[in-house]
């Protein structure tokens, strides 16, 4: 063998080992992220930390704690996706009242997101690839399926930890938004820690001010822990078939909404059409309903 075949015999060599290397890297993330798949015990915690703000009169958010049965059903899955969505179970668990929680897409080398601008306004944004090679997108969603927060990172294995963190601009959570109106952008740090016994959702957050033309203003900081402990999934048999039964529905739901987002444009929308949020005529709607009622519904509150 000639030294350029040997040359070209180790160039193909490290080729191939890399590109190994890295197929065996997205497997072990894709599985990684699928732990968080299964019927969990949830203890959710928020205390803010420190707060910057000049008035003397200043009540910062009291701590909160509370507990619930969760349910995370895989919905769909490819070498470059991870759907998950979550489901809550509350009352008799041999017959639960099943509330739909929020979803989680998980999406390979992905390049194009809607950065949360305050006042219900998403800006698009697409990165170069060389920004996201190797990267996992967590897009998260309300309730409804409207757009929450999106944010990208990579999964890291180190030391026997096993984690994935990012960085986003975010609206209000449900608890901070249906009591306070004196900040308008929660400024997320969101690590995901799988750990033996299930995993751990680990934030810690700026509670920000934003207006036009100034300068953005930090409220206070939040420190908030979500432990998901794994149970026996018989426990959630209530919430499978809940979504079994309406799989259907949101599926159709999914799809309306994933052809406004394909349109890679700002997005703006209605906090309440004819005096409702989409949430409240989602969620009451039969589940037989037709596409063009879900699409006519969910454009409504687009601007």
């Amino acid at each position: 063998m000639t030294q350029i075949n040997r040359l070209f015999l180790l160039i193909f060599l490290l080729a191939t080992s890399s590109a190994f290397a890295q197929s065996s890297k997205k497997e072990l993330d894709r599985s990684s992220i699928k732990k968080m798949c299964g019927c969990f015990e949830v203890e959710f915690k928020f205390s803010e930390t420190f707060n910057y703000s000049s008035d003397s009169m200043y009540m910062p958010s009291p701590n909160k704690i509370a507990g619930a049965l969760e349910y995370a059903q895989l919905v769909e899955e490819d070498d470059d996706r991870v759907v998950i969505q979550h489901l809550l179970l509350v009352g008799d668990e041999s017959s639960p009242y099943i509330i739909k929680h929020w979803r989680q897409d998980w999406l390979f080398e992905n390049r194009e997101f809607y950065n949360y601008e305050g006042d219900n306004r998403w800006d698009f944004i697409k990165k170069k690839e060389e920004e996201v090679a190797g990267t996992w997108t967590q897009k998260v969603y309300q309730v409804d399926d409207s757009p929450r927060y999106e944010g990208d990172g990579s999964w890291v294995y180190v030391d026997g930890k096993t984690y994935w963190e990012s960085e986003t601009n975010a609206p209000l959570p449900r608890r901070e938004y249906t009591q306070r109106s004196d900040y308008n952008i929660t400024y997320r740090r969101n690590k995901h820690i799988i750990v033996e016994e299930g995993w751990v959702h680990d934030q810690d957050n700026d509670k920000i001010i934003r207006e036009k033309r100034k300068d953005s203003f930090i409220l206070a900081e939040e420190k908030g822990i979500n432990t998901y402990r794994r149970v026996d999934d018989k426990r959630c048999e209530g919430a499978m078939r809940w979504w079994e039964e309406n799989k259907d529905y949101w599926s159709l739901v999914r799809a309306s909404w994933a052809d406004i987002y394909g349109k890679n444009k700002n997005l703006k929308l209605a906090e309440k059409v004819d005096g409702k949020r989409l949430y409240e005529k989602l969620f009451f709607m039969p589940n037989t309903t037709d596409e063009k009622t879900i699409v006519d519904i969910i454009k409504s509150y687009v601007k």
